[in-house]
This record gives C-alpha cells, sequence and structure tokens, in this order.
C-alpha cells in the first residue's frame, strides 16, 4: 500500500482537538482506516465507497467526526477519488507541503485531528469555482445524508 509515513505536527499550524494515543487510534480504526488516516497511505483509486456518490449531504472525518465538505463542492473529476472543489470552512482543513514521493504536492489533513484525508492540486483547468481539486480518501470520510440530518 505504499510508503508509510508518520503523522508528525508541523511547526506553526494549530494544534490537533483530538488527541489520541497511537494505540487509542489502532482500536477506534480498521486496518485500512488506521494505515490512510494516520500514516498518510492512499486507497486505490476507484475503489473507494465515495467516488461516485451523488448523496447530497455533509462529509466528515472519519476518525474525530468533524465536518469537512458538503456534497454542493463535490464534483466528477475521474481520478479514482472523492473531488471537492472547496473545504466546508476555511479551517475545516490544513493544508501541508507534501514532498515525498520525488514532486511536490499539498497534503491535507483534518484541522480537529490532522489525520490525513488527501491532497489538494491547483491549474487542472476543472470547471469549478476555485479551480481546485481536493481528492480525498473515501476511507477518511463518512457522509451524512442530509434527510438524516434534518431530523
Amino acid at each position: 500500500m505504499g510508503s508509510v509515513v508518520c503523522m508528525k505536527p508541523v511547526t506553526g499550524e494549530p494544534a490537533a482537538k483530538v488527541v489520541k494515543s497511537e494505540q487509542e487510534w489502532r482500536e477506534q480504526l480498521s486496518p485500512q482506516e488506521y494505515h490512510v488516516l494516520r500514516e498518510a497511505g492512499t486507497e486505490r483509486p476507484f475503489t473507494g465507497e465515495y467516488t461516485d456518490t451523488e448523496t447530497v449531504g455533509v462529509y466528515r472525518c472519519r476518525a474525530c467526526n468533524a465536518e469537512l465538505f458538503r456534497s454542493d463542492a463535490k464534483f466528477h473529476s475521474h481520478c479514482g477519488w472523492p473531488s471537492f472543489f472547496t473545504p466546508l470552512a476555511g479551517d475545516a482543513v490544513i493544508e501541508r507541503v507534501d514532498n515525498t514521493l520525488g514532486m511536490r504536492r499539498v497534503e491535507v489533513v483534518c484541522a480537529n485531528c490532522h489525520s490525513h484525508l488527501g491532497h489538494v492540486f491547483e491549474g487542472e483547468g476543472y470547471d469549478t469555482p476555485t479551480d481546485q481539486r481536493y481528492c480525498i480518501n473515501s476511507v477518511s470520510l463518512t457522509l451524512e445524508p442530509a434527510e438524516k440530518a434534518e431530523k
């Protein structure tokens, strides 16, 4: 499943509000969830639960349940992972420069628990309001359908 990257805080970013030991994370998350969320892994493309989902609702962090994205910001990028053109609020995610794999990317982590979500890319020419693609692992998310949230 790719290389393992330890989740280390970056100097100058806000502290995580949800802090657990690695043992507590392992007890809470499945092995695949732990690998992606806590070791910055990546699920295989076109295999995730939410890649093609069009359900209206809120996408939350699977590790801490923080609200991250809304379905109205989701679009079909055909890249193999769920894609969003903006996070729910400016402070819902933290963006970190990621120079692993011999290239420069921008990692996206949950601001609440600092779990790895995916990466954000710019300037790819998608017809979205931001020209950004938040490429997020399905296994990093849960979806709360709008009809459930309204009850």
